[in-house]
This record gives structure tokens, C-alpha cells and sequence, in this order.
């Protein structure tokens, strides 16, 4: 399922306009990503959590050439299915 579909989904269901329903997707999405953005961590009890994990700096290695390179700090986030969804999908 991707964004529009699940646009679709919301706008039969919910019997709105696709233009409602395309806006209440899109807040949710940026409520989230604002969420990780600060550091939050978001979760949907029965399907999901996501957070920021942060990784230290360490020396890698360029393929192409071998050389040694330092790979800066980041933060990534990160997504962990719940114990619900994990159920349903493994029936």
C-alpha cells in the first residue's frame, strides 16, 4: 500500500473527499516526522513504534579504493513492529 492508496482507503471509509482525507494523511505524516525530528519517539499501540537511534562516529572503509574514511555521528530512525501486528501478519 502506498500513500495514495491509502488515501483512497481513508476517503471510502470515512465517506470525505479525497482532498480531506489526502490532508488528514498528510498531518499525520508530518506530526511523526516532526516527532523524530526533536527526538520524540512515536508509537501506535498495536502496530508500531519508531525513534531516533543516534550511531557514533567510526572509521569505515571506501570500497572502490580501500581507503580508511571517518563516518561522522548520525542519527537514524528506526521502526519496531508490536507484538499485534507481528501476530497478525504471522497467523
Amino acid at each position: 500500500m502506498n500513500k495514495l492508496e491509502l488515501i483512497s482507503t481513508l476517503k471510502n471509509e470515512a465517506n470525505i473527499s479525497k482532498a480531506e482525507a489526502a490532508k488528514i494523511v498528510e498531518i499525520f505524516f508530518d506530526s511523526m516526522a516532526d516527532a523524530l525530528a526533536k527526538g520524540e519517539r512515536v508509537e501506535i499501540r498495536g502496530l508500531c513504534s519508531f525513534y531516533v537511534k543516534n550511531y557514533k562516529s567510526y572509521t569505515g572503509r571506501n570500497p572502490k579504493t580501500g581507503d580508511k574514511v571517518v563516518i561522522n555521528p548520525k542519527k537514524l530512525p528506526f521502526f519496531k513492529c508490536g507484538k499485534e501486528l507481528k501476530e497478525r501478519v504471522d497467523y
